[in-house]
């Protein structure tokens, strides 16, 4: 990584403080369309970010492509010295350089890499898709399964001229699972994805979820178009609240005056039983890792504790402006500007079961997925939405599939009231883990 340092040390020669940020990549996807094996592709990237400090501004440039030649010799010279000026010439319009970059070089230990990942071949990729297929199909034979099976290696380095340093590798398995089962004109998504930093143990519980949602959707039912109570599976928690509430808690839209949250750090707004953190150092989650993207140690950092607001995420530069510190919390999407985001979140789990909660019900409704829900006002908490995929439960009893079904509410009222919450979690796309949720009334219109 020599040519990463003398990149630093041109910038060093016209900037009071520089930073570099590299990161390569290589994924290979198999994609199965309809039941049959349509694609397997295998993409690599490359991507290096500059950022500097001059005359009290940060300037910022990029550049990324298969494999960029970034050195200071023949051409490479004339990519670094375009980086450079690029870098100088955005910082004329930057954000003040109201913070210093970390000079650390130690990180907690935080497993990330899989060596069996880079190991496993196509061949045994086009199984795993097989096999789910085929396992979904045993149950339902007219249901057209799309499969993508996903591998991946990442190389992360990041040294700025405090005397910081940090790299690792992290490794990267995915599995998508969606099916569409069509009876004249009525279609029945069904669906379920596993994201991992390692191989999973078992793939067959994928196809075990999607059969259970299929066997849940046999019936058809209607509701009433009234306040109801809804039970939100993990999937339909993930589909309804992430995006509010990971907005809420960003520093940077605390900053900006656009979160409902912002005077409200120490106060209780949420049901007392309610518990959420952000945890960058869980062991191989997709969005965990020993450091940021600034270099910034990772941390477990408490949202939520018992109904009340404990703390917001921050970059270097929204904490420096907020008076506050990072809380590791830099992302970069590819050699994008760093910006502060959550890593993985965590619901804390209750004390009661998914049985009791649909038993609980006299009519009800059980949400797997919200099409639609991110079309509301975000930021102030509202959401509203088809659901793609949901129960009726009728005197204790889930009786079978509704369709033509919208509800709609505002997080921030929903999560305030008592609320039932699932003694078992589980991971939703790799970025969430959470139990399943009750809410005891909620507004629900079906045609």
């Amino acid at each position: 990584m020599e040519h990463l340092w003398e990149i630093l040390r041109s910038a060093q020669k016209v900037a009071e403080q520089a930073e570099v940020f590299w990161i390569s990549s290589g994924e290979t996807p198999v994609h199965f369309e309809a039941n049959k094996l349509k694609q397997v592709q295998t993409k690599e990237n490359t991507s290096v970010a500059l950022r500097i400090f001059k005359e009290g501004k940060v300037g910022f440039s990029a550049a990324s492509g298969p494999h960029p030649s970034l050195s200071l010799e023949g051409e490479g010279r004339n990519e670094v010295e375009t980086l450079l000026d690029m870098a100088v010439e955005t910082s004329q319009f930057g954000n003040p350089a109201n913070f210093t970059l970390p000079s650390l070089k130690g990180y907690p230990e935080v497993s990330v890499f899989d060596p069996k990942v880079g190991k496993i071949t196509v061949e045994e990729m086009i199984e795993y898709g097989n096999q789910l297929i085929a396992k979904v199909r045993e149950y339902a034979p007219d249901v057209l399964c799309d499969v993508e099976v996903t591998k991946g290696i990442s190389s992360v380095h990041i040294i700025n001229s405090q005397g910081g340093e940090a790299s690792y590798a992290k490794s990267f398995f995915g599995l998508v699972l969606e099916g569409v089962l069509i009876q004249d004109t009525d279609m029945l998504f069904v669906g379920d994805s596993e994201s991992l930093c390692c191989l999973p143990d078992k793939i067959e519980v994928m196809a075990d979820r999607v059969i259970r949602q299929l066997e849940l959707a046999k019936g058809k039912a209607t509701v009433s178009t009234k306040p109801l109570p809804v039970i939100f599976t993990p999937r339909g928690v993930a589909s309804t609240f992430l995006t509010p509430i990971a907005l809420a808690f960003n520093g940077k839209t605390v900053l900006e005056g656009a979160s409902p949250l912002k005077d409200k750090l120490g106060e209780q707004v949420f049901d007392s039983k309610l518990s959420l953190w952000d945890d960058a150092t869980l062991a191989y989650r997709v969005e965990s890792s020993p450091c940021d993207d600034e270099g910034m140690p990772s941390q477990r950092t408490p949202l939520i504790e018992g109904g009340v607001v404990s703390n917001f995420l921050y970059d270097l530069q929204t904490a420096a402006r907020a008076g506050t510190r990072s809380t590791g919390n830099c992302r970069r999407v590819g050699s994008g500007s760093p910006k502060p985001a959550t890593s993985s979140l965590v619901i804390d789990e209750g004390g009661i079961s998914f049985e009791a909660m649909v038993e609980d019900m006299r009519e009800g409704l059980v949400v797997e997925q919200l099409m639609g829900a991110e079309q509301g006002n975000l930021l102030g908490g509202d959401f509203g939405g088809n659901v793609l995929l949901g129960y009726k439960v009728e005197n204790g009893k889930i009786v079978g599939r509704v369709k033509d079904t919208m509800i709609s509410g505002n997080i921030y009222q929903v999560l305030a009231r008592p609320l039932g919450i699932g003694n078992e979690a589980r991971w939703v796309d790799g970025i969430l883990r959470t139990p399943v949720l009750y809410c005891p009334c909620l507004s629900v219109a079906a045609k």
